[in-house]
């Protein structure tokens, strides 16, 4: 018998019926997300893109708009869906909720509990796991309160990809360069895809009148 032609259907995609929110922060970095969200998308993986306001300033709501298909949200006040008007309802969704550049102003935001902007808002009271891929000049990573913050978020079950050591645009060398799109993208398939390795949300916990945190 003669042998069937070769299959031409592409090969399965592992991150084929993944949801992200991809939460851009303004740092000079963001131009890199730009690549990091075609090779999400080009992994058949949906993405919804959200921006702090600073974002806005080194890439155009429209890149990420292009590259995803779909709108990308950049302020509480849009209110496509009335019933949702902080998009909280969007990490209720997505598998993971992934910032990028995290620049120390949103760690800190986090680390704090400070929602005063969609993106800190949304990390807040995200119902998915939060990873931050870290962004900034390198005596701010080192910096003992960055380095502080990062720890209690670690400590409360948030993931972190990076930062490298490398050129800085303040041109400066040393930690602090946001991990390359593609090690960005392994990491996040390896966490969705492989067993156990997926964070989960972060515990919330109602303190009694006069208990201690």
């Amino acid at each position: 018998m003669p042998k069937p032609p070769p299959s031409t259907s592409p090969p399965p995609q592992p991150l084929h019926g993944r949801e992200i929110i991809l939460a851009v922060c303004g740092g000079i970095a963001a131009y890199k997300v730009a690549d990091l969200l075609s090779k999400l998308v080009q992994r058949s993986c949906g993405v919804t893109v959200v921006m702090t306001p600073s974002a806005t300033r080194f890439v155009t709501p429209l890149t990420f708009q292009t590259l995803s298909g779909r709108p990308v949200r950049t302020d509480m006040w849009d209110l496509p869906d009335s019933s949702d008007p902080q998009h909280i309802g969007l990490t209720e969704k997505a598998n993971l909720m992934l910032v990028a550049p995290a620049t120390a102003n949103i760690i800190a935001k986090t680390a704090a509990g400070l929602c005063d902007d969609l993106v800190s808002t949304m990390i807040n009271a995200a119902a998915c796991p939060v990873v931050f891929a870290p962004a900034m000049n390198n005596l701010m990573w080192t910096n003992p309160i960055t380095q502080e913050n990062v720890q209690k978020l670690t400590r409360l079950g948030y993931r972190f990809i990076g930062p490298e050591e490398g050129w800085l645009a303040c041109r400066n060398t040393g930690p602090g360069r946001m991990s390359e799109a593609g090690s960005i993208l392994e990491a996040v398939t390896q966490i969705l895809t492989s067993p156990g390795a997926i964070p989960k949300p972060v515990a919330r916990t109602i303190l009694k009148p006069n208990e201690d945190v």
